[in-house]
């Protein structure tokens, strides 16, 4: 298992599929998210995927009441939900990234995230960045940085939700040569004004095409204990474009053919490259603030 980046290898798979599993769940019924969620990833991987991302604490829901209840449903890095995606993984010959909840070995609870491939366990991920009541006594913020894997299909990084709405974060794992950013998420639907593309989908085009890396969001359907989802899972290329319908709120499979290969090129003009112009000299005041 790695946290960091591997070896600066690159990949010639070509074009390959990438799916995001857009699924409803629910706090308190972990057996029934792991049987929606292999069914959905089973479903992916006859569509021709061979990277599926599933949503944010898909293997226990989100809405929890308090601490003891998330403790009661979290699990260890080897736990039941992690072995499930290994085993997927290893049978269908796919990268799997998803996000559950996590008891470390410090005692905390940790909202993280997995990549697995056929070779089992490649990395682990701590959020970050907590997100409203995730700060209230339930989860602990991780402090590793994104880790950026090198898989049979491309270079690969893990986010996780509010993550994706510090730019600093982002390029950091576009730096470390982020071909394709996985991000489980869990976007609480919100009003916007009509016809409105939803600010989460804007963010990840955003920080896709400043980074020239492809971003694949995958969120989550209905309702739980009272909050809507807006189910605005979304695959966009290095420019920043959506590959795939925006299909709010519903359960679906989102799914694209993507070149990985196009992230390596960081060019934007004959004489603009979004690397090599950068300026960190300049950009040190921002972490003094």
């Amino acid at each position: 298992m790695s946290n960091g980046p591997m070896s600066n290898g690159q990949s010639s798979a070509g074009p390959i599929r990438v799916a995001c599993c857009q699924v409803s769940l629910a706090v308190g019924d972990t057996p029934g998210n792991l049987a929606r969620l292999r069914a959905a990833v089973t479903r992916a991987a006859d569509a021709g995927a061979r990277i599926v991302v599933l949503p944010e604490l898909a293997n226990t829901g989100y809405m929890f009441e308090d601490l003891a209840e998330l403790r009661a449903a979290a699990e260890p890095l080897d736990g039941a939900s992690v072995r499930q995606w290994e085993a997927l993984a290893r049978e269908l010959d796919l990268v799997i990234v998803a996000g559950f909840a996590e008891t470390g070995d410090d005692g905390l609870v940790y909202n993280s995230a997995v990549l697995v491939d056929k070779t089992g366990l490649r990395a682990r991920y701590r959020k970050a960045h907590l997100w409203d009541r995730e700060k209230d006594n339930l989860f602990s913020a991780g402090s590793d940085a994104p880790p950026v894997v090198d898989t049979a299909f491309g270079r690969i990084g893990v986010l996780i939700c509010y993550d994706l709405e510090f730019p600093e974060w982002v390029r950091s794992a576009a730096l470390e040569g982020a071909e394709l950013l996985c991000c489980p998420v869990n976007w609480p639907l919100y009003p916007r004004p009509a016809g409105e593309r939803p600010t989460e989908i804007v963010k990840v085009q955003a920080g896709a095409t400043v980074n020239r890396m492809f971003i694949a969001a995958a969120d989550r359907a209905g309702q739980e204990r009272g909050q809507d989802w807006l189910g605005g899972s979304v695959i966009v290329d290095a420019d920043g474009f959506p590959l795939t319908p925006i299909s709010l709120g519903e359960e679906t499979l989102v799914l694209a053919t993507v070149d990985l290969a196009e992230a390596r090129a960081k060019g934007i003009s004959d004489r603009n490259d979004v690397h090599a112009d950068r300026r960190p000299a300049l950009y040190t005041r921002l972490t003094q603030h």
